[in-house]
């Protein structure tokens, strides 16, 4: 894929200090669903065009349930990305994913319900397949990246994604242990289907800054402290997911050419009658759909 361009979403920590350690020209994009949760930063690193965009808003003011997902999608398409590398703080679920390292996953549980999860909502119905839900391609390029990154980075792992902006409860955390979930989160749900739907290779690394709350602290380490170390190991690991996103970024031509399912997501997805969308409908959905309407 000669013209391939790279969106980078970042999470908790992450965001800020990658928006704070790029320069470059930064971009108000408007889209048919609102305003992204930041303006986007576009630059190059080490030859290959970039977006950056703060998932939570420039000193994280947008908590998980309040994020414009829309918005940022259609952003970074409009912007020309063909892939996106998200990043997002998690809880561990197992002793085996321990804090201050990366996971990068490959399954999602969705538990979200107050967000807008489709850009097909009314006037065309498209049903795509989400059995892979991160690109196997992106996802393999970003491991064969850990490498150079003085970090543990695990291989797989199924992500939970409950509604917050409030965490677990106990029993809640003990469940998504049973399901079968290795990390909890709050924002690969709907960001990681609606790239799919925008035809966009996704891939997420996750920083793990804790074991939840199935794991109890030690009785005697007061609130402060333990706040204290969380952020501490996010600090960490969001310093050790910033040097694989860039390893990942500079040693991109290695992929840049691989196919993706992701690329044509759509082709078999719509099922809607073409002679009964309107033109009102294929005016709003060109840049998502218009190559299949």
């Amino acid at each position: 894929m000669g013209n391939a361009k790279i969106g980078i979403i970042g999470g908790s920590g992450l965001g800020d200090a990658l928006c704070e350690q790029t320069e470059g020209e930064t971009i108000a994009v408007e889209t048919p669903f609102g305003r992204p949760s930041d303006d986007v930063i576009q630059t190059t690193w080490d030859g290959m065009d970039i977006a950056v965009l703060n998932r939570h808003g420039a000193g994280h003011v947008v908590n998980p349930s309040a994020v414009n997902y829309r918005a940022n999608i259609y952003a970074l398409k409009r912007l020309g990305c063909t892939h996106v590398i998200a990043s997002g703080a998690v809880g561990s679920l197992r002793d085996q994913y321990a804090p201050r390292e990366l996971v990068v996953p490959d399954q999602i549980i969705d538990k979200t319900y107050r967000r807008a999860g489709t850009f097909f909502e009314t006037g065309l119905a498209a049903h795509i397949e989400f059995a892979v839900p991160f690109c196997s391609v992106l996802r393999r390029h970003l491991l064969n990246c850990a490498e150079q990154v003085d970090a543990t980075t695990h291989d797989g792992g199924t992500y939970v994604c409950m509604e917050g902006p409030a965490f677990s409860t106990r029993a809640e955390s003990e469940m998504h242990r049973i399901w079968g979930g290795d990390l909890i989160g709050m924002t690969a749900m709907p960001e990681a289907k609606l790239a799919r739907e925008a035809e966009m290779s996704y891939a997420l690394v996750c920083l793990v800054s804790d074991y939840d709350c199935w794991k109890p602290a030690p009785a005697d380490l007061d609130k402060h402290e333990l706040l204290k170390e969380i952020i501490g190991n996010l600090t960490d690991a969001t310093q050790h997911a910033v040097a694989l996103i860039r390893a990942a970024v500079s040693r991109f031509k290695e992929i840049s050419e691989t196919p993706s399912a992701a690329h044509n997501a759509l082709e078999l997805a719509i099922w809607s009658d073409r002679r009964k969308i309107t033109p009102e409908t294929r005016d709003a959905l060109e840049l998502l759909a218009g190559a299949y309407l």
